[in-house]
């Protein structure tokens, strides 16, 4: 706990060590799922997490994660969990339906459970979008993941 002006805050963790992660990530739009997975992977590997460490499940879709997120919540053996996917404009029949559903879902479990859940599934207009952002989500949610975890571990 660092002390800024009098006021007391908590320091960002970065350190994965210890960590045990569970990913879930949609097959649909499998090109853009693998490429978030690696990215994630990556990067929890380069902050420390132990590979033995990170349990990785897929499912058909979006709309299939909340599921698989809630089961891995409840399992007590996770400090944090990372959703990945996509949900493309141009290819998802009713769009804003799954990209909300999936999204509300993915909060659900997080408070539900108080476990930490980096929301990676990104909502784009078209490929190339999604294609061009998914290296940095997928880091992005492997800090977020790790970060979370060790904030939860310290809060009061």
């Amino acid at each position: 706990m660092a002390h800024h002006n009098g006021i007391a805050e908590y320091n960002i963790d970065a350190n994965g060590q210890g960590l045990r992660i569970g990913v879930v990530m949609s097959r649909f739009n499998r090109e853009v799922g693998d490429g978030l997975l690696s990215a994630c992977i990556d990067e929890l590997l380069a902050l420390g997490v132990s590979s033995k460490s990170i349990l990785t499940a897929t499912v058909p879709g979006a709309l299939e994660i909340p599921l698989v997120l809630q089961r891995l919540a409840r399992s007590g053996k996770f400090d944090a969990l990372v959703a990945l996917g996509a949900v493309i404009r141009g290819e998802t029949y009713h769009f804003e339906l799954v990209s909300n559903e999936a999204a509300a879902g993915i909060t659900r479990v997080c408070l539900d459970s108080g476990l930490p859940v980096a929301n990676g599934v990104l909502t784009t207009n078209d490929d190339d979008q999604a294609l061009a952002r998914m290296r940095e989500k997928g880091r992005d949610c492997a800090r977020a993941a790790v970060e979370m975890a060790n904030l939860q571990k310290v809060l009061p």
